[in-house]
């Protein structure tokens, strides 16, 4: 039953906005980080003496405990992409007892580094679902163009860097430990982003369109239990 029903909560959303898509391509195998390298900013590629990312029954581990991420290899364009995620316990300096920090960054170009030239589909509490500008990279949304800083979810109320903090005007998230479906379509240069099937945010006029897709490690303990991309085969 439970299976069920997350599947239910992370079928894409069906309506006359979505395109066409083609077969399900499984980024995470659900047994180990096979199709991904790690990078840490004190360690480096493929070098994590401290395990910060970890397969457990079925779902990445990400201690937080250091600044990095696991990343694809491959680069990819024109999708729908969804992840399943839940916060854990541990937060860590610099972000200790801060609200829990993490993301998935998209059209990631150029060296590794703490953080590439990317856009960000932002996960912390009380803001998942903002846009952030990674680098250098340029978007538009409800007319307004940046090349840095962020793009808040739509109807975000006040926000305040503290542990557990929840949008006291309508969040998103499930309560604290429960599992999250975040949406992306990367279409062109537009992007959307759905928290729990609720459009938070899109843009268009991106200047990047095409990349590797990587997972943040950024001060707190967070779970990935799902991450997997349909190609866009048109409307």
């Amino acid at each position: 039953m439970m299976i069920l029903i997350l599947l239910l909560l992370c079928a894409p959303l069906a309506s006359a906005a979505n395109p066409k898509l083609g077969p399900k391509i499984k980024l995470f195998n659900g047994k180990n980080l096979d199709g991904f390298y790690t990078f840490l900013r004190e360690h480096g590629k493929n070098n994590d003496p401290d395990h910060v990312f970890q397969v457990e029954n079925g779902v990445v581990h990400v201690s937080g405990a250091e600044f990095g991420y696991f990343i694809t290899e491959k680069e990819y364009e024109n999708y729908y992409l969804h992840v399943v995620f839940r916060w854990g316990e541990q937060t860590h300096e610099p972000r200790k007892d801060k609200a829990r920090d993490s993301g998935f960054l998209f059209h990631v170009n150029g060296e590794d580094k703490v953080w590439p030239h990317s856009i960000e589909f932002q996960m912390i509490e009380g803001g998942t679902g903002d846009i952030i500008l990674v680098d250098g990279a340029r978007l538009t949304v409800k007319g307004e163009t940046k090349d840095k800083g962020r793009f808040d979810r739509f109807g975000k109320g006040p926000w305040k860097d503290v542990a557990g903090y929840r949008d006291p005007q309508g969040e998103v998230e499930k309560p604290h430990g429960q599992w999250n479906c975040l949406e992306l379509w990367a279409v062109g240069d537009t992007i959307r982003y759905y928290v729990n099937h609720k459009l938070v945010n899109e843009g268009s006029g991106s200047s990047l369109t095409k990349g590797r897709i990587l997972f943040q490690s950024e001060g707190a303990e967070v779970y990935f239990k799902t991450m997997e991309l349909r190609p866009v085969l048109g409307k």
